[in-house]
């Protein structure tokens, strides 16, 4: 069942394009670069979602910071400032709230400039729930909470989790909101890794590495280009290798700029499929 609280947000006036950003935690640096690649070509969009890494750096963009504003606040930033648990506790979400009002300021999802959406899920239902309104900090530390890695935020009467639970590449949304074409960013192509550990935390990661590699499919399908920037290499729990994961994504950037600036001079509108046409049984609810 379907639940609407607003009418999409796009209209159809002119050709619409839409950014979807995946998760990867710390790779997801990686679309820093990309943006950087989109700065420099002029190329701008009319809705953006995001997953996980993906929401922190989609609310940067769709706020109006520059890639150099944020690639600034990642270099200032260490593990312990987003994950402030001991020992292998999960940690509370503290820290991803702090990164967002401290760099965007207490706003609600609507006070951005361009149209936005966070995907998380609720852990009490089971839905994916995709965020049109609401408190900004809050709903991207839920859309981050990794469960086994952090406690799961408490918003209004959910709990949410990780969207890549669901939906860890979110380019069905744009499209549902209007948007004719979608551009997303895969920063953990590699994902799927699992591990040899039988640790209780070693085990939950490896859970949810594989999950996110079967549920990232409809990303692709729902995708008119994805752009995939080469980061097997770095690990996304480290932070350590800023530069390089930001010059891979820009370099990945430039190659996917012609194809979409071939895009954007279109004049005809493509033929909408339709909405969330490649899904799980499951619906996601629009809040």
């Amino acid at each position: 069942m379907w639940f609407f609280k607003k009418k999409p947000l796009v209209q159809h006036k002119k050709v619409k394009i839409g950014l979807a950003l995946g998760g990867g935690a710390t790779r997801g640096i990686a679309h820093i670069g990309v943006i950087k690649a989109f700065e420099e070509n002029n190329i701008h969009f009319d809705f953006i979602a995001g997953t996980s890494v993906g929401s922190i750096i989609g609310a940067m963009l769709a706020d109006g910071k520059s890639s150099e504003e944020m690639l600034t606040i990642a270099k200032s930033l260490k593990v312990k400032d987003i994950r402030r648990s001991k020992f292998f506790l999960p940690s509370k979400t503290d820290g991803i709230q702090s990164l967002i009002t401290d760099s965007i300021g207490d706003k609600d999802i609507t006070d951005l400039k361009t149209p936005f959406s966070a995907v998380a899920v609720d852990l009490i239902t089971g839905n994916e729930i995709v965020f049109t309104k609401g408190k900004l900090a809050k709903i991207v530390a839920g859309s981050c909470a990794v469960p086994g890695v952090f406690v799961p935020v408490e918003y209004e009467d959910m709990h949410l989790a990780d969207g890549g639970l669901q939906n860890n590449i979110p380019s069905d949304v744009p499209r549902f909101f209007g948007c004719d074409y979608v551009v997303a960013v895969d920063v953990n192509s590699t994902r799927g890794e699992g591990t040899s550990s039988i640790k209780v935390i070693d085990v939950l990661k490896a859970t949810i590495r594989i999950m996110s590699k079967s549920n990232s499919v409809k990303g692709y399908l729902n995708a008119d280009i994805v752009i995939t920037p080469s980061m097997a290499k770095y690990k996304s729990t480290k932070i350590d290798e800023i530069d390089a994961m930001y010059a891979e994504g820009y370099s990945a950037g430039c190659e996917a700029v012609g194809d979409i600036l071939s895009i954007i001079s279109r004049k005809q509108k493509r033929a909408h499929r339709k909405r969330f046409e490649i899904i799980s049984e499951r619906k996601p609810v629009i809040y």
